[in-house]
């Protein structure tokens, strides 16, 4: 997703600057003007601006109402009161209509706009693999699942209901400021012994006010963005450490784990607690500010016009209705100091969010900078002198080629750490760091097979036809595939939904990866010690099975068992520093499993 270009490395800054309101910016702009739903959106909004703007016509209607109820009070005026009273009816019952279908309107806008921006980010993260590459070289950053699931909703809604409410807030102040302004002609200001008017006097002690108010208000409350940038963060660290126990429950059983375990809780939770108790004391600070200026400002008004009405230069009418416009106009002018809270979460979600966009812009900036290997789609596998690094440039394997053409079955061997694995991720296309060519089968043509399979949320149905499996596929299809590769006993609950990668062993998980090659019918497979958590005998058996079902199939294996040998044809044994060999396998050495010689003709060293 180009919308999304952002520095890297960002941090809470703390500043409402011209920095902030770019991201802003370029965070919210692609929704309104890009996207398919633009229109929809663009009218919502429309619509929440038209009934913004008539909340505030009813708003000016209700202040005028004031003057005339209370000197209907005043004047014991009993028809007048019961006039009134109707009249207030009518505006408060289409001002209960319009606030409400505000909310509705604010909050569906906020559900679509949610929904787009999930759907965009989702798009980036998984695009030519960023989530895979986020992990291995950005390992712990950001908290993804909370930037896509938190605080995507939180930018939508904060962006929404600051923008309607500076909205109102400069519409108040146009509807009101004139009014007020006129109402000051009649407000007296003692001084010296005498009385004294001033031009529009109650609209500068709002403003005055208001200005006061905002200055307190950011230097209390600018702190909070740092604090709740952090608590996001370190609750997401905490929750993730929870995640993983859950996740790893067996193994943290059989180690008896769980003092170390809840020592790691406690640790993250502390900071927790800790940065929560400084944000919860300067929230409590901002509080007394901001609850000073709200009840002193209430009482203003009254200050102010005091002595006209006690002099009898202006009804009770009069004086309300100044309450209720100074209301206004102060309101407006103060809405940034009242909303600072608001303001200060709204920043430290725009913060997180260009944070993992950074981090997402380093990582595909490394997947165009440091790759150059040449991936073409073939119908068979050739590597042509590939180079396999490391992050740091360290070679692992050097200038390697070769062809494996349908039907060939291929063993990679060599010690733990020459580099099988990395080679395997770079066949797949998940590894950047070297340079060379290589033309591979594409889409389902080609399937890898991790050492530890992967069993999505779901049915068991589900995942045995993952990733790309017909969701047509026939029940009597799966029961023999299960038959087959020795997990007959599964075949009653095919349609439950169960957490099956903590249900089923390590090695009934691999039978079942077998089985989806079984489904699937690649043309390439890559077995990365896919079938290590099995005995000799079953992974015997699940090899002739898979020579003998797909026999066009070609089968390139990383296995360190010599049972192995039986069922490839090659051996690229890797020696470390670069140093290879490929040499194909005799059928004595087949049969014994032992280890086949050099070939000067296959061999290379880097």
């Amino acid at each position: 997703m180009d919308h999304f270009q952002t520095n890297a490395g960002v941090k809470a800054n703390q500043r409402f600057d011209k920095a902030f309101f770019r991201e802003v910016w370029r965070l919210a702009r692609p929704y309104f003007s890009e996207s398919h739903e633009r229109w929809q959106a663009l009218g919502l909004l429309l619509l929440i601006v038209l009934i913004t703007l008539g909340q505030v016509y009813l708003n000016l209607r209700i202040t005028n109402w004031y003057n005339s109820f209370y000197n209907a009070l005043q004047n014991y005026d009993s028809a007048g009161f019961w006039r009134l009273m109707g009249v207030f009816a009518i505006l408060a019952s289409i001002f209960i209509a319009l606030s409400v279908y505000q909310s509705y309107l604010t909050q569906l806008l906020d559900l679509r706009w949610r929904r787009w921006l999930t759907g965009a980010f989702l798009n980036r993260y998984l695009a030519a693999r960023t989530y895979y590459h986020l992990e291995v070289f950005k390992r712990g950053q950001d908290n993804p699942d909370q930037r896509i699931a938190d605080d995507l909703s939180a930018f939508a809604q904060y962006t929404t209901s600051l923008f309607t409410g500076m909205l109102s807030a400069i519409a108040n102040l146009v509807a009101f400021i004139g009014l007020l302004w006129v109402l000051s002609a009649k407000v007296v200001v003692p001084w010296g012994g005498g009385e004294h008017h001033v031009a529009g006097f109650l609209v500068w002690v709002a403003l005055i006010y208001a200005v006061i108010w905002t200055w307190v208000a950011a230097k209390v409350g600018n702190p909070l963005i740092h604090l709740n940038y952090h608590q996001q963060r370190l609750q997401a660290d905490f929750r993730f450490s929870l995640m993983r126990l859950r996740e790893n429950s067996e193994a943290v059983a059989l180690y008896g784990g769980e003092a170390n375990e809840r020592a790691n809780f406690d640790r993250r939770f502390d900071h927790v607690f800790g940065n929560y108790k400084r944000l919860i004391l300067r929230q409590k600070r901002f509080n007394w500010f901001s609850n000073y200026f709200s009840q002193v400002a209430i009482i203003l008004p009254f200050l102010a016009a005091a002595s006209a009405y006690f002099a009898k230069a202006v009804p009770l009418g009069f004086l309300m209705q100044i309450s209720s416009a100074f209301g206004n106009v102060q309101n407006s002018f103060a809405y940034i100091a009242q909303s600072y809270d608001s303001f200060a979460n709204w920043h430290a979600v725009v913060d997180r969010l260009r944070g993992f966009l950074g981090v997402m812009d380093e990582i595909e900036t490394m997947q165009g900078g440091v790759s150059r290997i040449v991936r073409r789609r073939g119908k068979h596998l050739k590597v042509r002198d590939l180079t396999v690094r490391l992050p740091n440039g360290q070679v692992i394997v050097s200038h390697l080629t070769m062809d494996v053409a349908p039907a060939e079955r291929v063993l990679v061997t060599g010690p733990s750490g020459t580099g099988k694995s990395t080679l395997m991720r770079v066949l797949a296309g998940i590894w950047p760091f070297g340079e060379g060519g290589i033309e591979i089968p594409d889409g389902n043509q080609s399937l890898f097979l991790p050492q530890k399979p992967y069993l999505p949320l779901g049915s068991l149905r589900a995942a045995l036809l993952y990733p790309a499996g017909s969701p047509a596929t026939s029940d009597e299809l799966l029961h023999a595939v299960l038959e087959a590769v020795g997990l007959p006993e599964l075949i009653p609950h095919l349609g439950e939904m169960e957490p099956w990668s903590q249900l089923l062993s390590l090695g009934e998980q691999q039978r079942l990866a077998i089985a989806r090659v079984l489904l699937l019918q690649p043309r390439y497979v890559f077995l990365d010690e896919a079938t290590s958590a099995l005995d000799e005998p079953s992974e015997r058996a699940l090899y002739r099975l898979l020579t003998e079902a797909l026999p066009r199939t070609a089968i390139i294996s990383v296995g360190h068992r010599s049972t192995l040998f039986a069922f490839h044809t090659r051996r690229l044994h890797l020696f470390g520093g670069g140093r290879w060999e490929d040499t194909p396998l005799a059928s004595s050495q087949e049969e014994n499993g032992a280890l086949p010689g050099k070939e000067a003709g296959g061999a290379h060293s880097g």
